[in-house]
């Protein structure tokens, strides 16, 4: 059965997350939560599949993003912000625990949530992030994960980044899901949608404070600990940005946790989108 796509506004910890639903209103909840520079759109080719197995599916815009709201400060991106806006969608939801699926900065917040509400979050899937720490130990001991994590250090800086992305029509951050990812994954259509989303005012900014607030407050991250609850993690062994074996040592993190390598960027679930759907529901069930 299909079921129609509706967007919503949705008050949660103070401010307002623009939020993509779908699937039965009475069906167990996922929350699928999107990384950078993406948006609720990058679950297009899920949505659909979860709410028609029977699942009650919330794709938000995470804040800072698209049409959610943007706070200005650095540290209104922490990642206890960034969990403490699912948990209120949880709520909003009237749902005591959910099923919850990250991919990239979603991971983040996903094994976060994970380690810290396991009464909340029933399950965890995570796409092409590691465990915090496991990044963390790879940024100051593999020079071959640093050079590949150069554009955390740029975005760093003040004003600049954001400030570069928005020339010539936002060119970097499409070249950069181009030349990332494999040919034809991200069509013409699927960059404008994007571009509408980063030309939001503050967002660009906002996206980028998401690694700033990650640096100045590292030691947040850091509390993300051993996840009890059942995790997969979906991983796009070709991931122009992180190692592969990132992944299998997120594993020792985890107490029932599974790995499953896909041959495919770190845009996984844009790539090999069946694949993906039939492994999420596998797990979920």
């Amino acid at each position: 059965m299909s079921y129609p796509l509706e967007q919503r506004l949705v008050p949660t910890n103070g401010l307002r997350l623009h939020v993509a639903q779908s699937g039965p209103e009475s069906g167990p909840l996922v929350v699928l939560l999107h990384g950078f520079p993406e948006g609720w759109y990058s679950w297009r080719y899920q949505i659909g599949a979860l709410a028609s197995a029977g699942y009650r599916v919330w794709a938000p815009d995470q804040r800072g993003y698209n049409l959610s709201d943007k706070p200005r400060r650095v540290r209104d991106y922490t990642i206890d912000a960034l969990a403490a806006d699912v948990l209120g969608l949880l709520d909003a939801a009237g749902a005591k625990t959910a099923v919850v699926v990250g991919h990239d900065w979603g991971a983040a917040v996903a094994w976060h949530l994970a380690a810290n509400y396991p009464e909340r979050i029933r399950r965890a899937a995570v796409l092409n992030v590691p465990h915090p720490q496991v990044l963390a130990q790879a940024l100051r001991h593999n020079p071959r994960q640093l050079a590949k994590s150069w554009y955390m250090l740029f975005f760093q800086l003040p004003w600049l980044p954001e400030g570069l992305a928005r020339l010539r029509g936002w060119w970097a951050a499409r070249q950069a899901m181009l030349r990332t990812s494999a040919k034809g994954v991200f069509s013409p259509e699927d960059l404008d949608d994007y571009s509408i989303g980063w030309a939001q005012p503050r967002a660009m900014r906002s996206m980028i404070n998401w690694y700033r607030a990650a640096a100045r407050y590292a030691s947040r991250l850091g509390k993300t600990g051993r996840v009890r609850v059942p995790l997969h993690i979906i991983w796009g062994e070709n991931d122009a940005f992180l190692e592969p074996e990132l992944a299998r040592a997120s594993l020792q993190y985890c107490e029932a946790g599974r790995l499953t390598y896909l041959p495919a960027s770190h845009w996984v679930q844009h790539e090999m989108p069946e694949e993906v759907n039939e492994l999420l529901l596998g797990f979920m069930r």
